[in-house]
């Protein structure tokens, strides 16, 4: 009995020693604790509507000029994203924005990433809307990533300049054609048979 309990007091201290040499969970980045250092501007003006697969749009953004000199050390590349505004989130869970990055659900579509250019550079890209971004309204912001990809800073459009995509959510032509041509079919057929039928019934 006495070595039985040993053994069970033994196992305790080893795994309370070992889960205290585990490594534990790196907390996530969250972005109210990111400094707001980059402009960011889009093409697309408030309320704009922009088709999927049909229409582009152009992000640029910069250093912010109130940031101090060097403050940008470690600002290595700029990845930009599309971010369902709050009207577009709103009883959608899978859309939800959560403080913690690795946990939001707002900025689902990475439009690029870039290299990161030094004041007084600044940079843009033209984005052709994915043909899988759902319909819904938008707003543009990017990260400044380091070099282990973390973001360090960011910046964005806000809600007041965002913008709508029409998805598309219609069948595709070439489907609506062949879906036609079947339809037609199936009713030459039909009425084939039924002559069919009848002149058996007439002999």
């Amino acid at each position: 009995m006495a070595r039985r309990q040993g053994v069970v007091a033994f196992s305790l201290v080893a795994a309370v020693l070992l889960a205290g040499c585990l490594p534990r969970p790196a907390a996530g980045v969250h972005l109210s604790a990111l400094p707001k250092a980059l402009d960011v501007f889009s093409s697309a003006k408030p309320g704009q509507v922009l088709h999927a697969g049909k229409d582009t749009l152009t992000v640029t953004w910069s250093l912010n000029a109130t940031e101090p000199a060097g403050g940008d050390a470690a600002y290595k590349s700029v990845k930009v994203t599309l971010c369902y505004a709050p009207v577009s989130q709103k009883d959608r869970g899978w859309r939800k924005a959560n403080d913690d990055l690795s946990k939001d659900k707002a900025c689902q579509f990475k439009v690029a990433e870039q290299a990161y250019a030094p004041r007084p550079a600044a940079a843009s890209v033209d984005y052709l809307v994915a043909r899988d971004i759902p319909s819904g309204t938008y707003f543009v912001r990017a990260y400044a990533l380091d070099a282990a990809g973390t973001q360090v800073a960011y910046g964005q459009t806000g809600v007041a300049a965002a913008f709508d995509v029409a998805g598309i959510t219609g069948i595709h032509a070439s489907i609506q054609i062949a879906a036609g041509v079947f339809s037609a079919f199936s009713v030459a057929a039909l009425a084939f048979f039924f002559v069919i039928e009848s002149r058996k019934k007439n002999k």
